[in-house]
């Protein structure tokens, strides 16, 4: 398969399916937006997965390139009708591209959290093999508070109501993190605008000790994202 990764700062990258992708064979070209990289010509590709990243999908001013991004997810999305997997602002993204709204929270989510699918979730092939309770990890302050058309949620929580959605047959977006590798709190955590949420959300004494409490739950995170992962591809080997 051909991938094509929109990225948004160097250190929320693939993470674990960047080891899964590259055991299996497949082609990796990645947009880094952070480096004003161009977007390649979107027919040549199999698949469309989108990262997370600090900004927000507003912040236009800042970030111009957001507006060339999303365009080129609402035409890979509604024109070329191919796979798409988002993942936190990828998912925000997928959500404001075509059609929806996003906002901020009340309050960041950052940490340990559980969510549930939804009956529209149970029967996605996204989740196939997945529990239908799942404990995942957050960092996010802002979410997708409107659906765009064409989409269903496949899992909430209280906290934030849609945590996962698919758009039409084939464009799925993640609110929270499967992509974990042993030093992702460590790489996050020296961004400002991550700490910050952090810290605001767990107070300074959790927020130190964040990296502990995950490190012997990162095995069950792997295992949750090699299942999705799996899951996908299986998706996206029945429309090529």
């Amino acid at each position: 398969m051909k991938i094509l990764v929109f990225q948004h700062l160097d250190v929320e990258h693939p993470g674990v399916f960047s080891e899964f992708w590259k055991k299996a064979g497949h082609d990796i070209h990645t947009v880094h937006f952070n480096r004003d990289d161009t977007i390649p010509p979107l027919h040549g590709f199999d698949l469309l997965v989108v990262l997370g990243g600090p900004m927000d999908v507003w912040e236009t001013d800042k970030n111009p390139w957001l507006i060339r991004e999303m365009s080129a997810i609402r035409t890979w999305v509604r024109d070329l009708d191919k796979p798409y997997f988002g993942i936190c602002l990828g998912h925000q993204l997928l959500a404001q591209a075509l059609g929806g709204q996003v906002g901020l929270m009340k309050e960041p989510e950052v940490g340990l959290a559980t969510i549930r699918q939804t009956e529209d979730g149970v029967h996605d092939p996204l989740f196939a093999h997945a529990p239908r309770e799942m404990e995942i990890f957050q960092w996010h302050g802002a979410e997708v508070q409107t659906l765009p058309e064409g989409a269903v949620v496949l899992a909430a929580n209280a906290a934030c109501p849609i945590q996962a959605m698919r758009v039409g047959r084939h464009a799925w977006g993640l609110q929270y993190h499967v992509e974990m590798t042993a030093t992702t709190v460590a790489e996050w955590s020296a961004i400002p605008e991550y700490r910050a949420s952090m810290e605001k959300a767990l107070g300074a004494e959790r927020a130190a000790g964040l990296e502990n409490t995950l490190a012997p739950l990162l095995p069950g995170f792997n295992a949750m994202a090699r299942t999705l992962n799996d899951n996908l591809f299986t998706c996206v080997t029945a429309l090529t």
